[in-house]
This record gives structure tokens, C-alpha cells and sequence, in this order.
């Protein structure tokens, strides 16, 4: 006769497999629905990982849990400024919730163009990042994620989906170090602190598009829809600063489709992804000054995006010495106009 404990312990491990085979099945399921040609992007891990498990987006900040337990592998930001969901991986490379995608850091290959999410490599110290997407392929549709050449020029951009008291500050050292940023800003932003979108525009900041409601654009299948969602910010941002919003478009949670760079082309926009993020964006669980270091200074190479949440308590603290520790590298500042204006995001480089 089966001992009490006994009984127990055999219903805790059925119960166990149930759960296994249960949650095996769904991601099967979630797979199939992602590629149902069978053949994974030539980006993509051979394993299934969780990162394509996806989390059901019941709001317009929906995440994804990201997989790190492939070594060598890198995951970039490409989360909204909220994200709420917290990861708990382990792996090589950066463990954290996102919308983005992972690649092997030991791979160089990629395709011309990947739909999806934005995803990026980091191979070598210094070095611009291999992207899911190639410039020249962006390049058609008015797209950048850096500027490749060897001058050691770096773009600064910061997303700002809502407003904690962080961005007085941000504006105080860019003001300082005299360097130009874009602010990709959302309704919400531009409703609840007009007084700081106006003191952007007065300091010679950009003030870009990410959407009204920051919804997950690649979603969005109707021209009118994707529209209206850029349209109605643009709307807001010209009653509250009285000038027409400029035409620098960012995709909320670095999700995009083809169709989606051609709608926003079709309306004049130019979209920006970018080469350099870091996790910034937890509120109640901020990178140190030294981990922000880490990342910002051993990441940084010529022609950089970087994108900044607005958010971090983090990034307002260090901002100031950041830029200082960039110029001391022998770097400068530039407005992204500088790099819309360049061909196809590319002049004089002969990198690898």
C-alpha cells in the first residue's frame, strides 16, 4: 500500500508533466501560427526559445519575454517606455522582457530585410552591430538605424511614452554639452507635459512621432488606421507648440512590416530605428551607473542611433558625465537631420 507521502509526491509529478506537455503543445501552436511554411528566419535560433511563446498583448504596450539561454547571444531593447513585464532568464547575453528579436553573436549573417521586430548583434567591441535589416534595404523605404562611416559622430534619441520627472534633467545636460536629440514622444506624453515638449522645441530638439497611442504598428494592416495614428499626434503636437510636427517616425516597440515602411513613407515620413539601447526602462529596478557605463561606453562606434528612455532615473543621473566620457572618446554630437541627410545613411565608411 502507497504510503501517504508517497501518493502525494506522484500526484505533484503527473500534475508537473500535464503542465509540460500543455505549455509544449501552445508554443507548438504559437510556432506554427508565426511560420506556417515550417522554416524559421535565417535569424532565428534552430531551437524554439521562448521568446516566440508570445505574452497575449491585452494592452498597446504588449511585450514579449525574450530567451538568453543560447550562449553568445544578444538581445537589444526595442520595448516601450512602460514595460512592465519582468524577465527571468539566464543566458550570456542581456536578459530582459522585449518586443525584439535575438540573433547569435557569433553569426554575421542576415537577411536583407526582416519583418517583425527590430533586432540587433553585437559581435565586437566598438563595432556597429549587425542588424536584422540592411541599411541599403531601409534605405529604400527613407528608413535608418545608423550612419555607416568611420567618424566617430553618434545621434541621440530618446523615447518618452509618459512623463516621471526625469526629462528636466535630461534637457539640463544636453543643454550643457550643446547636443542636439530627437524626442519620440506619444500622446499621452504631449497631454500630460506640454510645458517640456515646448522647452524641447525651444532648444533646438527634435520632437518625433511614435505614435498616438503606441499601438503595435506592424498589426495594423489598413493605410487609414496606420494614419490616423500619426496624423492625430500630429494634430496634438501643432496645438500645443503651434509649429507642423516633423516628419521622423520611430515604430512603438521597434515592430514593423514592410507594408508598414511604405505607409510611412507614402505620408513623408522618415523612420529611425536604432544600433545602440540598453535595459533602461524598469522603473522599479534601474541599471546602475556602472552597468549603464558598461554598456553605453563598451557599445558606442561611429554613427550610432542611441536610443534613451526618458524614464530612467538612471540616464538622467549619469547624462551629463555620459556625454562628457563620449567626447572624451573623441566623439560628437549630431541631429538626426545630419543623418537623414546622408545617402542612404552611409558616406565614407570602409569598416567592417
Amino acid at each position: 500500500m502507497n504510503s501517504p507521502s508517497r501518493v502525494i509526491r506522484k500526484g505533484a509529478e503527473y500534475f508537473f508533466l500535464a503542465v509540460l506537455c500543455f505549455c509544449m503543445g501552445d508554443a507548438a501552436a504559437r510556432l506554427a501560427e508565426r511560420w506556417p511554411s515550417g522554416a524559421l528566419p535565417a535569424n532565428q535560433p534552430s531551437i524554439p526559445s521562448v521568446s516566440d511563446m508570445r505574452i497575449p498583448e491585452a494592452s498597446v504596450y504588449g511585450t514579449r519575454i525574450s530567451d538568453t539561454s543560447i550562449p553568445n547571444t544578444q538581445i537589444m531593447d526595442t520595448s516601450a517606455s512602460d514595460t512592465r513585464i519582468s524577465a527571468s532568464v539566464s543566458g550570456s547575453g542581456d536578459s530582459f522582457a522585449s518586443g525584439g528579436s535575438i540573433t547569435s553573436g557569433t553569426s554575421s549573417a542576415v537577411p536583407a530585410s526582416a519583418d517583425g521586430n527590430w533586432g540587433l548583434s553585437f559581435q565586437e567591441e566598438g563595432k556597429p552591430p549587425v542588424a536584422n535589416a540592411t541599411a541599403d534595404y531601409l534605405a529604400q523605404f527613407d528608413a535608418f538605424y545608423a550612419r555607416q562611416t568611420d567618424e566617430k559622430v553618434l545621434y541621440l534619441t530618446f523615447d518618452a511614452g509618459y512623463e516621471n520627472g526625469n526629462t528636466e534633467a535630461i534637457l539640463d545636460a544636453l543643454k550643457k554639452h550643446k547636443a542636439p536629440a530627437a524626442f519620440f514622444v506619444v500622446g499621452n506624453y504631449i497631454e500630460t507635459a506640454p510645458e517640456l515638449v515646448k522647452r524641447m522645441v525651444s532648444e533646438g530638439h527634435i520632437v518625433g512621432n511614435h505614435t498616438y497611442h503606441h499601438p503595435d504598428m506592424s498589426s495594423i494592416s489598413t493605410e487609414e488606421s496606420f494614419s490616423r495614428e500619426l496624423t492625430d499626434l500630429e494634430t496634438l503636437f501643432e496645438q500645443t507648440t503651434g509649429q507642423p510636427m516633423k516628419k521622423y517616425y520611430r515604430p512603438p516597440q521597434g515592430k514593423y512590416s514592410e507594408s508598414n515602411l511604405k505607409m510611412a513613407q507614402a505620408l513623408g515620413y522618415k523612420t529611425f530605428f536604432w544600433s545602440l539601447a540598453y535595459v533602461d526602462w524598469y522603473q522599479d529596478n534601474q541599471p546602475s551607473h556602472e552597468e549603464a557605463y558598461k554598456k553605453l561606453l563598451g557599445r558606442i562606434h561611429p554613427g550610432a542611433v542611441v536610443l534613451l528612455h526618458s524614464t530612467s532615473k538612471t540616464n538622467a543621473e549619469i547624462l551629463d558625465s555620459l556625454l562628457t566620457k563620449w567626447e572624451e572618446m573623441g566623439y560628437r554630437f549630431a541631429s538626426l537631420d545630419e543623418l537623414a541627410a546622408s545617402s542612404q545613411g552611409a558616406d565614407h565608411f570602409t569598416g567592417s
